[in-house]
């Protein structure tokens, strides 16, 4: 982290209201991370699908080139999505990519 120098010392106002800030920061940090934590194991499914999508293409014997003339995606996006890079995609993106490797994507709802 780079510290930050100032050309003036803080008020004491500017301190306290500094020393809060810290305070709260330190109280909330662990629920922040807790919270973060748990939306990363929820992408646990999504991380299955890119898996069956990608097995289903090497099951086809196609490579990235083919199904970016499939589905009209850049290549480098295609990998960055199975190898985790892009955490995001879009339906489209994976329905696209399902259509491609001849499967359809099925999108339910479930309980937490």
């Amino acid at each position: 982290m780079k510290r930050i120098t100032r050309e003036r010392r803080l008020t004491s106002e500017e301190a306290s209201r500094y020393a809060t800030i810290r305070q709260q920061v330190a109280e909330e940090l662990p629920r922040l991370i807790e919270r973060h934590e748990q939306r990363v194991a929820s992408g646990a499914p999504l991380e299955q699908l890119v898996a069956q999508l990608k097995a289903a293409r090497e099951a086809k014997g196609l490579s990235l080139a083919d199904l970016t003339a499939l589905t009209g995606i850049d290549r480098s996006a295609l990998s960055k999505l199975e190898t985790g890079q892009r955490a995001n995609p879009t339906l489209e993106t994976l329905m696209r990519y399902a259509q491609a490797v001849g499967k359809r994507l099925v999108v339910s709802l479930a309980e937490p």
